[in-house]
């Protein structure tokens, strides 16, 4: 599991009545939805691929990825461009807030909650402005995309 991320700046959004974020500096931009496109076979949390500057993006929807439910009317979700080693992947979020910084003094010790720990894919927790802000692991939250073929998601620059 990857270490505290203290004094650095993460990215802050919500997926439901829930505070996530992630380190900037694997944030490669964040957009409005685009036209997407479903893929067949894919696993339910991958809602489907965009075409976003020339390359093929594909999107997990972290509401399914989480298990919460589909909110109607998510006039203000974006997806949050993240980089995972050579490729491109989109976030599906339901709002981004802002870029904070974190101190040590902010960080919370994870709850032990067993078996499953890997789906959460949660590294830490920080008190911020008043609130838990739960930091996620871009490649365990992506492990579902390990179900695809490579070849469906070209390399980014190819296209």
């Amino acid at each position: 599991m990857p270490e505290p991320l203290i004094d650095q700046s993460l990215v802050g959004f919500d997926v439901g009545a829930v505070a996530y974020a992630l380190p900037i500096a694997r944030v490669r931009e964040i957009i409005r939805p685009l036209p997407m496109q479903s893929l067949p076979h894919a696993p339910p949390a991958v809602v489907g691929v965009a075409d976003h500057r020339g390359d093929v993006v594909a999107l997990i929807d972290l509401r399914v990825r989480f298990d919460v439910p589909v909110a109607l009317g998510r006039d203000q979700s974006r997806w949050v461009i993240v980089n995972r080693g050579e490729r491109l992947l989109g976030l599906v979020v339901d709002r981004v807030s802002e870029v904070f910084k974190v101190r040590d003094a902010e960080l919370r010790k994870l709850p032990e909650l067993g078996a499953g720990s890997e789906q959460r894919a949660l590294t830490a927790a920080y008190s911020f402005q008043g609130r838990l802000v739960f930091v996620i692991d871009v490649d365990a939250i992506a492990s579902v995309m390990d179900e695809l073929s490579a070849s469906a998601l070209p390399a980014v620059g190819s296209g």
